[in-house]
């Protein structure tokens, strides 16, 4: 399974979801949008290409009822955990601090942004991905900026990848995380079905 990944896309103060952007997501079997999304259009046309989940950012709280956006995000994506929210930091926090933002879970990878800084790290085996801005890299004047994607392929470690549009040839970061046990999966079912 290949996994689009975007945050911080600010539509409008950035102008438009640049073309760039849908071009190098095209053929993703799913986008995760990690947050501060501000107009629901972008999700909107993020799933022209693939199915959407997202994330709810500091500036999303008018997006409470789109049923695609939830504060956090526990997918079983390829019999991975994958955690989705807009702040997962900082990573050297510990894992005490950081499982109390996914409700006292754990996973296999983590998607999140609110930053505008691109990142990667593997924390306590899990595959840590802050997809920067896809719209204003590192705080700047509106631009093509930082996407990701994340590979899943079962009895097999994650590889996270990011790039700085438009070159997909080069990535910022390549890193793989560990092998999913199983473990995490089952908490982040049991706390599915507790909110069912």
């Amino acid at each position: 399974m290949r996994v689009g990944l975007l945050s911080d896309t600010h539509i409008p103060v950035a102008p438009i979801l640049y073309p760039e952007i849908l071009d190098a997501l095209r053929g993703v079997d799913v986008i995760l949008h990690a947050g501060d999304i501000v107009l629901s259009r972008v999700l909107d046309e993020l799933e022209t290409i693939a199915p959407v989940y997202a994330a709810q950012g500091n500036h999303d709280g008018h997006l409470s009822e789109d049923p695609r956006v939830k504060p956090v995000h526990l997918l079983d994506l390829e019999g991975f955990t994958v955690a989705l929210l807009h702040v997962f930091e900082p990573w050297d926090s510990g894992r005490a601090w950081l499982s109390g933002l996914l409700g006292g879970g754990w996973a296999d990878v983590v998607i999140s942004g609110d930053s505008h800084l691109e990142g990667m790290e593997v924390v306590e085996g899990t595959l840590c991905i802050n997809a920067g801005s896809a719209t204003m890299p590192r705080n700047r004047a509106p631009k093509p900026g930082h996407i990701g994607f994340l590979t899943l392929e079962r009895g097999k470690a994650p590889v996270g990848e990011l790039y700085h549009l438009p070159d997909l040839d080069h990535p910022l970061y390549r890193m793989e995380g560990a092998v999913p046990t199983g473990e995490n999966l089952q908490y982040a079912r049991h706390r599915h079905e507790a909110h069912a």
